[in-house]
């Protein structure tokens, strides 16, 4: 672990969801893939399929894949079926925590096995780049790591557990961060029938386009 304190605007909510909360959130995720199920995306150019599974919640989902690259859309890749609406304790989470005058458009849901990581990068595929980076943890237990606006400078890292909440604004909004490794076992949250692996979901919510 690098000694590095976090970049402005990083804020480190441990424990904002409950259990009964983190079960009410699970439960919209396994709701939501009925209609919009999960798939692994493709890195740009290269075609490289990413470690993580992935959909989304909202009016606007990101997607990514050989030809297009990174981008946003207003439905699933494979089905062509709008994304599903998010759960309102999302709705609530945006509201009390990310200071912006506009509702948050995507959210990003990512499945992570024991295996899954994400590199260090920053999200800056929004018009909306001034408002801040909302990701909540579900599940097993990760190491989060955050640097700066260059991908080679110092980095801090944390263990982030089922409940926890990360927001990054100001100028954690313009920093590297990732998933350098998961805990298997860690949680009992994601159940079993549903992923046999167990494992981690992770909500990030964004506000895409500029207000007005």
């Amino acid at each position: 672990m690098n000694a590095a304190s976090p970049p402005s605007g990083f804020r480190f909510l441990p424990g904002y969801f409950d259990r009964s909360q983190q079960d009410a959130l699970m439960q919209a995720v396994i709701e939501a893939i009925e209609t919009a199920p999960f798939y692994r995306p493709a890195m740009p150019r290269t075609g490289q399929p990413m470690s993580v599974t992935m959909t989304n919640f909202g009016p606007l989902g990101w997607v990514t894949d050989k030809a297009k690259g990174y981008r946003y859309e207003r439905v699933h890749p494979e089905t062509g079926a709008r994304w599903p609406e998010p759960p309102d304790l999302l709705t609530q989470l945006w509201a009390d925590v990310a200071d912006y005058p506009a509702p948050f458009e995507a959210c990003l849901v990512n499945y992570y096995d024991a295996t899954s990581r994400m590199g260090l990068h920053v999200d800056w595929d929004e018009d909306a780049t001034d408002a801040a980076v909302v990701s909540v943890s579900l599940g097993d237990k990760a190491r989060f790591r955050i640097g700066g606006p260059a991908r080679k400078g110092k980095t801090h890292s944390l263990v982030v557990s089922s409940g926890d909440v990360v927001v990054l604004g100001g100028e954690a909004r313009r920093c590297y961060h990732g998933i350098d490794r998961i805990y298997p076992g860690t949680s009992t949250l994601v159940p079993r029938d549903t992923f046999p692996d167990g494992g981690r979901i992770n909500l990030t919510l964004r506000r895409v386009t500029v207000p007005g």
